[in-house]
């Protein structure tokens, strides 16, 4: 069985990093996440830990056929409409594009042949898009991917989820059966709220896994007194384990995708 350290960039020494990076179809992944409000029930650091824990059980399912590891996350992300309720860092976006450039640069200098930005907060969409086309031109020799994890979930989460459209949101169904599964000690179960997403508009995005053709700006404070959207009346660990294992799988089919 595979630990979590056979993976984990930040418990290897230099000299084996460059060992792994240089054997041939190898592949570097980046979490990228946040830390901010979730609303009452969940802590902020919930992005952080759903997209570690993705990407490490991922990892470790192709770990024995596939030379990868697994950078330590970056815990800043872009969430200037979260700060009102407070608990929430943010940065500039085009500080944090230029952070996630450097990173990649320095990766990639060990030999890497594929650097998978995998990204755990919705509001880092667009940045790790900018980022994935800049690495790219940069580094023409490498495949650069860029993932939000969680849409992965449209291959699968039908058959999880019980919230109608609008239900797996910000602190809804989803991230909270998940951290049930994970961290159930940090989930306040006396104090889940949240409120369903809508939206006034029949092309814009309703929900995490339905992203929709038109971007519009979120005003989260304007949606919901708790800082949390979505359905959390039918959450529970069982089916934040489902959600789990439907993204570990997804991740290992990509992972032997890129190495194959």
């Amino acid at each position: 069985m595979v630990r979590t350290n056979d993976v984990s960039w930040a418990a290897k020494p230099y000299a084996e990093i460059r060992e792994i990076a240089q054997q041939d179809d190898s592949i570097c992944i980046v979490p990228i996440a946040s830390l901010e409000q979730h609303g009452y029930h969940l802590p902020t650091g919930t992005d952080t830990m759903l997209v570690e824990a993705v990407a490490s059980r991922g990892a470790e399912r192709v770990a024995d056929d596939v030379p990868v590891l697994m950078t330590p996350t970056l815990w800043v992300g872009y969430s200037p409409h979260h700060v009102p309720f407070g608990g929430t860092v943010t940065g500039e976006f085009d500080t944090l594009h230029e952070q996630i450039e450097e990173v990649a640069d320095s990766a990639l200098d060990n030999g890497f042949d594929t650097l998978l930005l995998l990204n755990g907060h919705g509001g880092n969409g667009p940045l790790v898009s900018a980022a994935t086309a800049t690495v790219g031109q940069t580094h023409p020799e490498a495949e650069i991917l860029g993932l939000t994890y969680f849409e992965l979930g449209a291959y699968f989460a039908d058959d999880v989820r019980e919230s109608d459209l609008g239900g797996i949101s910000h602190g809804g169904e989803l991230e909270t059966s998940m951290m049930l599964h994970l961290y159930p000690e940090l989930v306040d179960e006396e104090k889940m709220e949240a409120t369903q997403w809508e939206t006034e508009y029949d092309q814009a995005a309703s929900d995490l896994l339905d992203s929709g053709p038109l971007s519009v700006t979120l005003d989260v404070e304007e949606w919901s007194e708790s800082g949390a959207m979505g359905d959390v009346s039918a959450v529970s660990a069982e089916k934040g384990k489902r959600f789990l294992d439907g993204f570990v799988d997804e991740m290992e089919a990509l992972l032997r995708a890129v190495h194959e």
